[in-house]
């Protein structure tokens, strides 16, 4: 057998990747094929969304979104031996009800509605990557957008606060893995915290759950 036969054969080691996706099957044990979506081109051949990818779950009247890449989803390359990568990945839960998620004539709609999630997760991961950040619990995402975080750009919601996702902290063979959830909150909200007028989780108890919904008002 050739050298080249050898290598077609080497199994990759997608521990990282695997990882995630247990954490999540425990959640949602019956859902093996949530949606998921990859970048047409990786990252690595000149394509433009860092993250291998984004599954999402189906809760009780909501998505559940969640990234692959901010950690090191194959073999081990950063020198870090405590943390996978940047030591986390994101995650998002976005209201719909029932109705919206069982009725077939909304089919585009809500397929619009979850591309732009999963492009702003990407954005988020490009600026990440670009720039090094992390994004840690218990802080805001806000780049002073006066347009909603919607596909028609009319909520309320511009932007984000982090805080922990259900699935919490995990080991994987490559490091730790912290899940950081995004909520939605809007420009006054922002402005709040940017002013020390409130912080971030005073604000997540007063909007008092982890789902975004993109018609909620301002309460502040």
């Amino acid at each position: 057998m050739s050298n080249e036969d050898l290598n077609n054969n080497e199994e990759i080691n997608t521990s990282g990747f695997d990882a995630i996706t247990e954490t999540f099957e425990k959640i949602y044990p019956e859902q093996k094929e949530p949606l998921h979506y990859r970048p047409i081109i990786c990252y690595e051949l000149g394509g433009e969304d860092p993250l291998d990818a984004v599954s999402v779950y189906r809760g009780n009247g909501y998505y559940h979104f969640v990234t692959y890449g901010f950690s090191e989803l194959y073999e081990k390359e950063s020198k870090n031996k405590d943390y996978s990568g940047f030591g986390f990945e994101l995650t998002f839960k976005l209201k719909m009800n029932e109705k919206q998620i069982n009725n077939t004539k909304d089919d585009d709609a809500k397929d619009n509605e979850i591309k732009t999630a999963v492009k702003f997760l990407q954005q988020l991961a490009k600026y990440s990557f670009e720039s090094g950040a992390v994004f840690n619990l218990y802080e805001y995402i806000w780049t002073k957008q006066k347009e909603g975080i919607d596909n028609e750009q009319k909520s309320k919601i511009t932007g984000f606060i982090t805080i922990p996702d259900e699935a919490g902290e995990i080991n994987t063979p490559n490091g730790k893995v912290i899940f950081v959830e995004l909520l939605g909150a809007t420009d006054a909200e922002l402005n709040a915290i940017y002013d020390k007028k409130i912080t971030v989780k005073d604000l997540a108890q007063k909007i008092g759950t982890d789902i975004t919904d993109y018609n909620r008002e301002s309460l502040l």
